[in-house]
C-alpha cells in the first residue's frame, strides 16, 4: 500500500508539536492520546495495530496488535480522516521536552528503526511494527532494549527525542560510539552493536555504565542529548518520596516554606 501524501510544520522549539494538513480523505495514524488539536471535518477512529493494511482480518490485526504490546505501546492507535470537501488540519503534540523529528522513510529506503515509544504519528499506509537487533548481546545490554521499533512505508513519519537531536551521516565502514540511551534512530543499513567500557576504573566510576553503543555506517542516524530515563532518574532520586533530598529552590524556608504554601505533596 502506498502511503498518504501529507503536509506537516513542526511548531516550537523545547515542547513541540506537529500540525498535519490532509486532503479530503487522506488520513494520518497516531499514538493513542497523542492528538493536541484537530480541524471538526476530520473523523477519529480507533483501530487495532498500526492500519498500514485497512483491508487485513481479525487475525492479522490481532498480530500486528500483539507487536505493539512487545514494543511497549498502546493496544490501538487512532486514525485521524479528512472527511469534508476542503482540507483540514491536525496538530500532534510530544510527550515530554524534545524535538519531533520527521523521517521521510521513502530517503531512508522504505525502512527506518527507532527506540521503543519514540513514534508520534505517520502518514496512513505506514507499518509500525518490531524489529531484533541482530546481535543478542546488543539488545541484551543495549539502551534500546532487545526489541526496537521498525517503521516501514514510504510516506512521512515521526518521531519524538529528548532534548537537542543530531542528524549524523554515517560513511562506509566509519564507526561512532555512543552512549546507548542516546540513539534515536537510524537507517536498516546501519550496523547496531555493543561494546564494554575498558578499564575497572571507567566501568565502576565513569558515570557512564558498562557498555557503549557502535554504530556503523553507512547511513543515516540521530541522537538525542536527553533520553527520558535519564531524566526521569534524575526526577526520582530528587524526590522526596523516594529518598531524594530535598533542596527547597526558591524559598530560605526550603520544606517549610511549601508546607506554608501547600506544597505538601
Amino acid at each position: 500500500m502506498r502511503s498518504h501524501e501529507i503536509d506537516h510544520v513542526v511548531h516550537g522549539d523545547d515542547m513541540q508539536f506537529v500540525e498535519i494538513t490532509l486532503d479530503p480523505n487522506e488520513t494520518v495514524v497516531a499514538e493513542a492520546g497523542a492528538m493536541m488539536f484537530k480541524d471538526p471535518t476530520i473523523e477519529m477512529e480507533t483501530k487495532m495495530g498500526d492500519g498500514s493494511n485497512p483491508s487485513s482480518g481479525f487475525l492479522d490485526s490481532l498480530f500486528s496488535m500483539g507487536k505493539r504490546v512487545i514494543t511497549g505501546e498502546s493496544l490501538f492507535m487512532t486514525h485521524f480522516t479528512a472527511r469534508g470537501s476542503q482540507r483540514a488540519t491536525v496538530a500532534f503534540g510530544a510527550p515530554y521536552p524534545g524535538k519531533i523529528v520527521p523521517i521521510d522513510l521513502a530517503a531512508h529506503g522504505g525502512t527506518f528503526l527507532c527506540q521503543k515509544q519514540a513514534f508520534l504519528c505517520a502518514a496512513m499506509g505506514t507499518s509500525v511494527s518490531v524489529a531484533f537487533t541482530k546481535r543478542f548481546g546488543a539488545g541484551l545490554f543495549g539502551g534500546e532494549g532487545f526489541i526496537l521499533q521498525k517503521l516501514t512505508g514510504d510516506g512521512m513519519g515521526f518521531v519524538h527525542a529528548g532534548g537537542t537531536v543530531i542528524r549524523r551521516e554515517l560513511a562506509a565502514s566509519e564507526r561512532l560510539q555512543v552512549d546507548t540511551g542516546c540513539i534515536v534512530g537510524f537507517d536498516a543499513g546501519v550496523d547496531y552493536d555493543i561494546e564494554r567500557v575498558r578499564g575497572v576504573g571507567s566501568m565502576l566510576f565513569g558515570g557512564e555504565g558498562l557498555f557503549l553503543a557502535c554504530l556503523t555506517g553507512p547511513g543515516t542516524i540521530y541522537l538525542q542529548s536527553l533520553p527520558f530515563s535519564r531524566l526521569a532518574d534524575r526526577i526520582i532520586a530528587s524526590a522526596p518520596r523516594h529518598g531524594g533530598r530535598s533542596s527547597g529552590e526558591g524559598s530560605v524556608l526550603g520544606g517549610l516554606g511549601r508546607l506554608l504554601g501547600g506544597d505538601n505533596g
